[in-house]
């Protein structure tokens, strides 16, 4: 992969814009890493906060999940050189990317434990936010994940001030359940976006 390849394919995503924009939250979360975000419960008046680390990585996966695909995508599809290995190296490096992100404020004094469960976040939400692009376009990539994190803000403290089991995100960094879901999203996620091509719909939206 050449300079020639590589420039055009991240200027069409506009890749140096959304990789701009999560380093300034990333910043933002590192000078701010030792706040905690209260979780505003409808059902119990439950007392329960989680780091603003472990908050932030929502951010990261949407925002980096609107580079997945092109409005050059009709041009690509026909391509004398294969997309699929580029497009499996851009995820990789997003991936990677946004791990090193959401472990940011680790340099800010952050604990260890709650920057694994920052990257853990990154890694489960980045994966719904590549599932959510590949199944409603890119420009929707937001919705998975937002759709998971509203409800986890809302609904996902039990009367007893601990996490219901299926508010993953908000689990601590011992929990292996929360580990285990947000790897099989990652890989889901992965598979969708480096293996399909954008949705009809969006191809003609772009076109």
């Amino acid at each position: 992969m050449t300079a020639g390849v590589l420039v055009p394919y991240c200027r069409s995503r506009n890749v140096p814009r959304a990789a701009l924009i999560s380093l300034a939250v990333a910043v933002a979360a590192a000078v701010y890493a030792g706040s905690q975000v209260p979780l505003p419960q409808l059902r119990y008046l439950a007392d329960y906060s989680v780091p603003l680390a472990a908050v932030v990585p929502v951010v990261h996966a949407v925002v980096l999940a609107t580079t997945l695909y092109s409005p050059m995508a009709d041009l690509e599809s026909t391509a004398a050189r294969p997309m699929r290995l580029i497009r499996a190296a851009h995820m990789a490096v997003t991936l990677l990317y946004a791990a090193v992100l959401a472990a940011l404020p680790l340099v800010a004094g952050a604990s260890l434990d709650m920057t694994s469960a920052a990257v853990r976040n990154v890694a489960g939400y980045l994966g719904l936010a590549m599932i959510s692009a590949r199944l409603f376009g890119s420009g929707l990539a937001w919705l998975l994940p937002l759709a998971m994190f509203g409800p986890t803000l809302l609904l996902g403290v039990r009367w007893d001030s601990t996490p219901e089991p299926w508010a993953w995100s908000i689990h601590g960094p011992a929990s292996g359940s929360a580990a285990v879901t947000a790897a099989v999203l990652c890989a889901a996620g992965l598979v969708a976006a480096a293996t399909a091509a954008p949705r009809r719909g969006e191809r003609a939206e772009r076109a």
